[in-house]
């Protein structure tokens, strides 16, 4: 019973801080809304080429705003063109290696099937997936060469 009342004092507490949020956010609004009137109501006094003036600020300010946030996403992509290309060497390095090993005669190597189990896990970080594969060891370069194929 104690521990439904503390959880139900919680619940209480969390709404109560979620209303206060929530009010905060309409006064915000309700604030920026009444700055706004004035302004259109302000401008409408205004001669009309004094309007044209006005809007263009307003216009310019937009776009400003816009031009920031498209450099942001521009150096964002750029970070990660570089991480990609930094991973595209290590994978065609690694590749070059295996077509060097590759060269050189290897016994032939016996598989048995059912010892081996092969699994696939998907990890999920950041809406980045990076695959993981379990396999044997004697089974790598043909992995390796099923990949780069």
């Amino acid at each position: 019973l104690r521990l439904l009342e503390a959880q139900l004092q919680d619940q209480r507490r969390e709404h109560e801080e979620e209303v206060e949020a929530l009010k905060k956010q309409v006064d915000a609004m309700r604030e920026e809304m009444d700055t706004q009137q004035q302004t259109f109501l302000q401008t409408l006094q205004l001669s009309p080429e004094v309007q044209v003036e006005f809007g263009l600020q307003q216009e310019i300010t937009r776009l400003t705003n816009e031009n920031l946030d498209l450099k942001e996403l521009l150096e964002m992509l750029e970070k990660n063109e570089k991480k990609l290309k930094k991973q595209l060497k290590i994978y065609m390095k690694k590749v070059q290696d295996y077509e060097e090993s590759k060269s050189q005669p290897t016994p032939p190597v016996e598989r048995t099937w059912p010892e081996c189990s092969v699994q696939a896990a998907v990890q999920r970080k950041e809406k980045v997936f990076q695959g993981m594969l379990e396999y044997c060891k004697e089974d790598e370069p043909l992995l390796i060469q099923t990949l780069t194929t």
